[in-house]
């Protein structure tokens, strides 16, 4: 083709509708959860799973006319098979609105295989949920799964049923409970214009650990209240990617702990879509675990022990990979926990370590912000304890009021 010929056809594909690229809707995170494989306990339904069907509850942060669903096997040691799979409108943990149950598909397809060590995502699906909804989501799993993707600290009720697929069913009659989650690590609405994600990643005090079941009383979800009532709700998406027990250089001894933050950190943040923010809490199981024991499980060796300069460079590895994405990195400083029912997990030298990495955090102008999570929730007369009225009874996780504060403490316009 010569130089008029070419120049001819660029202008034909400018001109021309029918050569325009079709529009495609570009996505937001609005819920998710960090998975985790599981540890073997024959007494949690969600670890002994065959033929059943789960259902399970999340609350979305911002609303949207149509949902996708993101479904993980990331830690099956084989492929794993969904049967058939509904969201609904929820009437409790076992029930849904009938009228409003809507089949799930991927690739027009209503079963899937998800291969071993894989995520997948779901079809667009029509189903409206408002800014702050709940949304029920039941799967059935027709083989036994020899290896659970889950999460564990949900917070939510789940209901595992008796034999076969129960999904359409109005109500999942005779099951039993289970507080973890399976499969879901996502959901995702179209993304507004100018619309921010703020994910909320680190440990157990991002997961909400010792909330209250069943209220979405993590700060995480209390941040998303706060931005509603500030009339900021619909402009910004709030997700938690906290996983109890979790550590930012290091893998726990039990799988549930998740693998080090600095793993997980691509699939769990950078990978979302929409991410503009994060706020890290991160780093006292770091600190602390060398030592202390759960019941017989040692947490980590004593001679693991991790100096603030270790912490530090984590963070600022996590703060320059964000920042290669536009995305800010906001640091809360790490939260008092004298007087831990925990055996070996507090001690003279790790409270100064603690001391110094929340000095560095905010002092260091590394982050893009800062939240003084540690000056909300210490007692003035002895700063090394949480203050009583925000203290759960192990003395290291905050109780609902705790977390409350801890949202409430949160400048907003760090979020801009």
């Amino acid at each position: 083709m010569d130089s008029y010929g070419k120049a001819a056809f660029l202008s034909l594909l400018l001109l021309a509708p029918q050569f325009a690229m079709p529009q495609r809707n570009v996505w937001v995170a609005t819920w998710t959860a960090s998975p985790t494989a599981g540890d073997a306990d024959p007494s949690e339904p969600l670890l002994n799973i065959e033929d059943q069907t789960v259902r399970e509850r999340v609350r979305v942060s911002v609303g949207g006319s149509q949902i996708r669903l993101r479904l993980s096997n990331e830690y099956g040691s084989s492929p794993l098979l969904l049967g058939f799979v509904t969201v609904a409108m929820p009437n409790g943990p076992a029930g849904v609105q009938s009228a409003s149950i809507r089949s799930v598909t991927f690739n027009k397809g209503t079963s899937v295989t998800i291969p071993a060590g894989a995520p997948i995502l779901s079809d667009p699906i029509p189903f409206s949920a408002a800014q702050g909804a709940e949304i029920s989501i039941s799967l059935y799993f027709p083989k036994r799964v020899s290896t659970v993707t889950w999460h564990s600290l949900a917070l939510k009720r789940a209901v595992v049923s008796t034999r076969g697929d129960h999904t359409r069913d109005e109500t999942i009659e005779g099951g039993t409970d289970s507080e973890s989650s399976i499969a879901i690590t996502g959901v995702f609405v179209p993304a507004q214009p100018s619309q921010h994600l703020i994910v909320a990643f680190g440990d157990s005090i991002v997961d909400g650990d010792q909330s209250t079941v069943d209220a979405d009383r993590n700060w995480p979800s209390d941040l998303i209240r706060r931005l509603e009532s500030a009339g900021a709700g619909s402009q910004s998406a709030v997700v938690n990617e906290g996983i109890a027990g979790n550590r930012l250089l290091s893998e726990g001894p039990l799988a549930i702990l998740g693998v080090s933050a600095l793993a997980r950190f691509d699939r769990d943040v950078l990978s979302q879509p929409g991410v503009t923010h994060i706020v890290l809490f991160e780093g006292l199981n770091d600190i602390c675990f060398p030592g202390a024991k759960l019941g017989d499980v040692s947490l980590a060796s004593p001679a693991d022990v991790r100096s603030a300069e270790d912490v530090i460079r984590a963070y600022q590895q996590l703060i320059a990979r964000a920042h290669t994405h536009g995305i800010k990195v906001i640091g809360a400083t790490i939260n008092p926990f004298e007087g831990v029912s925990i055996s070996g997990y507090y001690s003279d030298a790790k409270e100064a370590t603690r001391q110094a990495v929340n000095r560095w955090i905010r002092n260091s102008g590394e982050f893009d912000g800062v939240i003084d999570f540690d000056r909300v929730l210490r007692d003035p007369d002895h700063p090394s304890r949480l203050l009583s009225r925000f203290a759960s009874p192990d003395h290291l996780h905050p109780n609902d009021a705790g977390y409350q504060a801890m949202a409430n403490a949160i400048d907003l316009s760090l979020f801009r």
